[in-house]
């Protein structure tokens, strides 16, 4: 009786340990990048005038994996036009300005950015790639052992993003600071 226990027992118990393994390697990834992402590590820098309306932009980001670096790409986009703005230097690339002026604002409203930011969240409405996810040879590099740095151009609309952000009083309207 005991052996036929063990016999049925213990391959359910490694069938189960390995499912956890695996479902576990994968968040894992996904932990990791979300922890890229909530540590804002990206680089930013115009590369041309977009439509109007809108910023066109290389976002530089790292991750261990190269397509999750490009899908957080869309995230450090729109968070270095809220809280950063970027330097000009590019043909017809002008500086741009943060659309946040308080440089508390994103913990004075962590809520509203943690459901923001969050996977599939709002900030997906603003942002998107130019070059449906395709990445040169020249925007990727292997940074150590384990590390990738991947750049992505992505468009920005930040006149919706600017309005959306009024509207729910996160940021003040351009007509309230003279």
């Amino acid at each position: 009786m005991k052996r036929i226990y063990l016999k049925r027992v213990v391959p359910f118990i490694l069938l189960t340990f390995c499912l956890v393994q695996l479902a576990s390697g994968q968040s894992r990834k996904k932990r990791l990048a979300d922890e890229d992402t909530h540590n804002w590590r990206y680089e930013i820098e115009c590369v041309g005038t977009g439509v109007q309306g809108t910023y066109l932009i290389k976002v530089w980001s790292y991750s261990k994996d190269p397509k999750i670096a490009i899908e957080q790409a869309k995230k450090n986009a729109v968070h270095a036009i809220i809280f950063q703005g970027y330097a000009g230097g590019a043909e017809g690339c002008v500086t741009q300005k943060p659309l946040a002026r308080n440089p508390n604002i994103e913990n004075e409203q962590a809520g509203f950015f943690s459901t923001f930011f969050a996977d599939g969240g709002k900030y997906m409405k603003y942002v998107t790639l130019t070059n449906d996810g395709a990445v040169s040879a020249a925007d990727r590099y292997k940074i150590g052992k384990r590390e990738y740095k991947i750049g992505v151009i992505v468009s920005v609309r930040k006149d919706e993003l600017r309005n959306d952000l009024e509207n729910a009083g996160i940021i003040k309207g351009l007509a309230n600071g003279f």
